[in-house]
């Protein structure tokens, strides 16, 4: 199986009889699947920092490679390094984030940086390739990708630290990463961005209307008013196992729901989200747009005509990285 331990992804072996897993891989890497073939033998999917998803064999403490898909690639481009940089957060709390310089970057010079906020919220970002750091590194910016409280990989207490309670804890944790950059002289104070997609989306909702630090921000496929997804989404369970059903337990909604702190939110932003997103609805883009809007703030909105809670197409991706690059370039770098 598969095991989430500290920003890696590792390949296990469960005693059938019970007791601890037994590593099979180790080291900063990603194992993102696996299969198993005649004799036992053993193949997984494997990424590391600089190196995009490859077939590899499993041996006992080895690592083959089978397939070199993406060599081509590699021998053309210039990568940026990933570090983990770890930091105390609230509550005495140690976090931990990868950090990206940009490619070449030179020791002692601040540069322009992107906050950038994962999934979930239980998830994390890895020792795997990110192509999306990669991209932004190759453009001259910082990138930082926190695992706050909330993300998988760090205990399950960790993981619930934030039930019932977004936007508080993992806040501080995400602005504690961004204090730790700017106090190691890696990023700009002044050229400071953020954004995610999913429920990174919808930490940068409470980033913005929390902070005004950030000179640019986009949102994907997150939600601000969370009553109106109850019987639209597909989490209606799971939205009642934490807060409760809306009509009895209506402050808890409210309570966590950036929506009622909209008129704090100065930072430009763009918002973006597929059509038939049955996991955010686009409707929730579209109140914070409307929102934005009416206040007379910086934004745009982008909705992907067909797509799902993932942008698939791929000139639509490529839409897509195109209007993150010339948003942080217009708001953060200010060009």
């Amino acid at each position: 199986m598969l095991l989430q331990d500290a920003g890696a992804s590792q390949l296990v072996r469960v005693p059938v009889a019970g007791g601890a897993p037994i590593p099979i891989t180790s080291g900063p890497r990603t194992v993102s699947t696996f299969d198993v073939g005649r004799n036992d033998q053993l193949v997984a999917l494997v990424s590391e920092p600089e190196l995009p998803p490859e077939v590899f064999s499993v041996g006992a403490d080895t690592l083959r490679r089978i397939t070199h898909t993406n060599d081509a690639w590699l021998a053309r481009v210039r990568l940026a390094s990933a570090e983990k940089i770890r930091f105390s957060s609230t509550h005495g709390v140690t976090v931990e984030a990868f950090l990206y310089r940009p490619v070449g970057a030179d020791s002692g010079k601040r540069y322009p940086t992107l906050l950038r906020l994962h999934g979930g919220p239980v998830g994390q970002y890895e020792w795997g390739f990110n192509f999306e750091a990669q991209l932004f590194a190759a453009k001259g910016y910082a990138v930082v990708l926190p695992n706050p409280r909330g993300s998988s990989g760090y205990g399950s207490a960790f993981a619930r630290a934030i039930f019932a309670d977004w936007g508080n804890e993992d806040f501080d944790d995400v602005m504690a990463a961004t204090d730790h950059v700017v106090r190691i002289g890696v990023a700009d104070p002044d050229r400071l961005g953020v954004g995610g997609w999913s429920y990174g989306g919808i930490l940068t909702d409470y980033v913005i209307t929390k902070t005004t630090r950030f000179k640019g921000a986009i949102s994907g496929a997150s939600e601000v008013l969370y009553t109106s997804n109850y019987g639209h989404d597909h989490y209606q369970h799971l939205w009642e196992i934490e807060l409760g059903l809306p009509w009895r337990n209506q402050k808890a909604w409210d309570r966590i729901s950036p929506y009622w702190s909209v008129e704090k939110i100065t930072t430009p932003t763009l918002i973006m989200g597929g059509e038939r997103d049955w996991n955010v609805p686009i409707m929730n883009s579209e109140q914070l747009y409307q929102a934005l809007r009416r206040l007379g703030r910086t934004t745009e909105l982008v909705v992907h005509p067909g797509q799902p809670h993932g942008i698939g197409k791929p000139s639509y991706q490529k839409d897509r990285y195109e209007r993150y690059l010339a948003w942080y370039e217009k708001y953060v770098k200010g060009n």
